[in-house]
């Protein structure tokens, strides 16, 4: 049976991350991987919202977020909750990707419908790897909504 990838584009990645040093090593682990991509970065949790009603907007969503928990201003549990309840942002894929292991936090991310949650590793190697598995799964095993199919809210 012949594999098809569900897109044939750089897959567009929305990051939410406030550490400058973790955004570094995941767009290097990105980088290692070989798999065209486009990243765009929110530093905490009021400018990811705010790339996002832009790129609203413009109809052009991202095709995948990866959303820290820990972040400034709104939290990725606030971000998340946000996403997950506009009729336009939550065909979104959202993975979790922070530090915590907490049951409550790993509850709180599956309640408000996030599509997974990877706690993050501390080996760059174990990073691409992990990249690697979401690019994979992304690129070449689920079918994501063609951007076309972004409609407009009702009012």
């Amino acid at each position: 049976m012949e594999s098809k990838t569900s897109i044939n584009r750089p897959l567009d990645i929305l990051l939410a991350e406030d550490n400058p040093a973790d955004v570094r090593l995941l767009k290097e682990a990105l980088r290692e991987t070989g798999n065209p991509n486009c990243l765009q970065v929110g530093v905490d949790g009021e400018q990811t919202l705010e790339i996002l009603r832009e790129r609203s907007l413009k109809r052009s969503l991202p095709d995948l977020i990866i959303l820290d928990l820990n972040l400034p201003r709104k939290s990725g549990c606030e971000v998340l909750e946000i996403i997950k309840n506009d009729a336009i942002l939550r065909r979104i894929p959202v993975i979790v990707l922070t530090t915590s292991t907490d049951a409550n936090d790993i509850a709180s991310v599956y309640d408000l419908r996030g599509n997974c949650y990877v706690q993050k590793p501390d080996d760059f190697d174990q990073l691409v790897q992990i990249v690697r598995s979401i690019e994979h799964f992304w690129y070449s095993t689920v079918l994501l909504p063609p951007q076309a199919h972004v409609v407009s809210p009702t009012v």
